[in-house]
């Protein structure tokens, strides 16, 4: 009894010292330090690189790199150095960010992301998700209610479970495992993407014609109180509501000289 005492106080000044906020404001327990996050993250990069297909298209990867390396060339400076961008030969319109500054673009996403401002869009929420820590708060969730004490360990090969640390990283739909990020999770990250691509000089109202294309190709979306994601509907309205706010970035930005020109 003792011992449980003693592990429950530990356990809550842990949490109390581990209390962090997301971009928008929203209160996190995020339990891993970067370093530890940027480990999880390089490793299972390395793996997709290794169980998926690599893209070598010069015109595809110059296009792609173009995108990204504007969003990442404006980040605060914690986060800015070198991105690595992997484009991989997928038919699934999806693109993934991880910790460790890794940056994963499907060739399905341009039949959905039809512009620079339509791509810079996906990879603005991807790299929101990573810079809002949202692996780290759902690993974290992992280990408070006791299931991750030994998540690195296992991505790193050491136990049986890597296919959910792969999926609570945001790469569940390579391994077949559906641990989507959640509502405020996608939200938050639809946010902080707008004010990334906004800053570095891209449109931010291509997001709205990125989802709009998205929903044209959803084919039978499920019902929003039944997916863990914002309707398609509720996303763009929600990012008609915010645009007014970060236009005024975009405009700066182009007004610096900021005027990306990537194509494929």
């Amino acid at each position: 009894m003792k011992f449980i005492k003693g592990f429950s106080l530990v356990l809550v000044v842990a949490l109390l010292a581990s209390c962090a906020q997301s971009p928008t404001g929203r209160r996190q327990i995020l339990l891993f330090s970067n370093s530890e996050m940027s480990q999880m993250g390089g490793t299972a990069f390395d793996e997709m690189k290794q169980k998926m297909t690599i893209n070598r298209d010069g015109k595809v990867n110059r296009y792609v790199t173009c995108v990204a390396d504007s969003i990442t060339a404006r980040l605060s400076p914690e986060w800015q150095g070198s991105w690595e961008v992997v484009v991989f030969e997928e038919d699934s319109a999806n693109a993934f960010a991880l910790p460790g500054k890794k940056i994963g673009v499907h060739t399905g996403i341009f039949k959905m992301a039809k512009n620079q401002d339509q791509l810079a869009t996906v990879l603005g929420h991807e790299v929101g998700h990573v810079l809002a820590q949202h692996s780290a708060e759902r690993l974290s969730q992992q280990s408070v209610v006791g299931t991750g004490s030994q998540l690195i360990g296992v991505l790193l090969g050491e136990g049986a479970q890597k296919e959910t640390v792969m999926g609570l990283l945001g790469l569940g739909a390579q391994y077949g495992l559906l641990l989507p990020y959640g509502r405020a999770q996608e939200s938050e990250a639809d946010v902080v993407g707008l004010k990334l691509m906004a800053q570095a000089g891209f449109n931010p109202k291509a997001s709205v014609q990125l989802w709009e294309n998205m929903s044209a190709g959803s084919q039978g979306q499920p019902p929003e109180f039944m997916s863990t994601h914002p309707s398609h509907s509720t996303r763009i309205n929600d990012l008609n509501k915010a645009i007014p706010k970060y236009d005024p970035l975009y405009k700066q930005a182009q007004a610096q000289g900021l005027k990306p020109n990537c194509s494929m």
